[in-house]
């Protein structure tokens, strides 16, 4: 299983779907780079846009995580058993 997973998502701008924006340094600004789009709630506003896209990469990151632990969970099974002759694996 890995140490760490990592969720890659960009964020939307709600008018042109453009990804690029431009912050101040607390990001109670954002400004799409493309359209000129201003998110008056700032960052959080951005967020609560996305909130779809980003619940769908959750969902897969969460998706990989369960695959990983059921197949480190089925190699530490086998491994245990591994010269036991009364138990069989499929698969």
């Amino acid at each position: 299983m890995k140490d760490s997973y990592h969720i890659n998502g960009k964020l939307k701008c709600i008018t042109c779907g453009d990804t690029q924006f431009e912050f101040n340094d607390d990001k109670s600004w954002v400004k799409c780079l493309r359209c000129g789009k201003e998110y008056l709630g700032a960052y959080n506003e951005l967020l609560e846009i996305n909130q779809d896209n980003i619940d769908k990469k959750m969902e897969e990151a969460k998706q990989e995580i369960l695959k990983d632990i059921k197949e480190e969970i089925n190699d530490m099974l086998r491994n245990a058993f591994k010269n036991n002759k009364n138990i069989r694996f499929k698969g």
